[in-house]
């Protein structure tokens, strides 16, 4: 069932509900959303144990936008999804949105419990760095050139593939979404910097919460994954065997319902 919410600036936020039992709030990563990406799926796998609720996140699909953007901004409409279901909820959060539901839980939103798969955080040297510029070379460039950047220098992946994914039809989708890609960084913010990460960032997370990356996702993230454990307090760390950055549904919705209903 698609709805809508209003939040505190006055921007609409669109969302799809499914499912039965506890409320469950997903919140997507960069060039994702509720009818593109992983999510959608993943909402199907859990319905059958949570009411689900899919998000655009503010400037996505049918979600509204504002002039000007701030971090806080998108924690008051993850607010707003949780006051929709019932006024607490259960966040799992993917790449970006995993950061953003970490920053929402130190937020003291009212969040029952947190996973958090593979934030795109840097914290050694292992890997060839993204530049401290990346937010503003994201606005500066338009939108087709915003998706090469962000897939070849923040990503990694080779040119020419990138160059081969503009003769499919998501493309049209990755352009559509680029306006969006300053607010992932801007999310994930100086945790990109190859420097350990400040532990007094996470330190008012009070719920319990669960960090999780792939079994074959590259050395640095899970060393960042396991540097994140180490400095939300209390948290659990839990590593998916044959699993990736693009975690399958039917490999993730099973850590989740364990983690959330235990």
């Amino acid at each position: 069932m698609s709805s809508t919410v209003v939040s505190k600036d006055g921007t609409t936020i669109a969302y799809d509900k499914r499912g039965e039992g506890p409320a469950l709030v997903l919140v997507d990563g960069a060039l994702c959303g509720r009818s593109q990406g992983p999510m959608p799926g993943l909402a199907e796998a859990l319905a059958s144990s949570f009411t689900v609720y899919n998000y655009d996140r503010r400037g996505r699909g049918d979600s509204g936008n504002a002039e000007t953007y701030e971090v806080e901004r998108e924690i008051e409409d993850l607010a707003a999804v949780i006051e929709a279901a019932g006024g607490s909820a259960y966040v799992y959060g993917s790449s970006s949105g995993a950061a953003l539901a970490l920053r929402a839980a130190a937020a003291g939103l009212a969040i029952e419990k947190v996973v958090a798969f593979e934030p795109p955080f840097v914290v050694d040297d292992s890997r060839k760095q993204i530049p401290v510029t990346w937010v503003q070379d994201l606005e500066d460039r338009e939108p087709a050139d915003a998706v090469r950047y962000f897939m070849t220098t923040v990503i990694g992946l080779p040119g020419p593939m990138v160059t081969m994914m503009k003769l499919v039809p998501a493309w049209k989708h990755l352009k559509a979404m680029a306006p969006t890609l300053p607010y992932d960084a801007r999310v994930v913010g100086g945790n990109v910097a190859g420097k350990p990460l400040d532990a007094s960032q996470w330190a008012a997370i009070g719920v319990p919460a669960l960090v999780v990356n792939g079994g074959k996702s590259p050395a640095w993230m899970k060393t960042s994954v396991r540097a994140l454990a180490d400095a939300v307090p209390g948290a659990e760390h839990r590593e998916v065997p044959g699993q990736n950055h693009l975690i399958k549904a039917t490999a993730i919705a099973p850590v989740l319902t364990g983690f959330f209903t235990n």
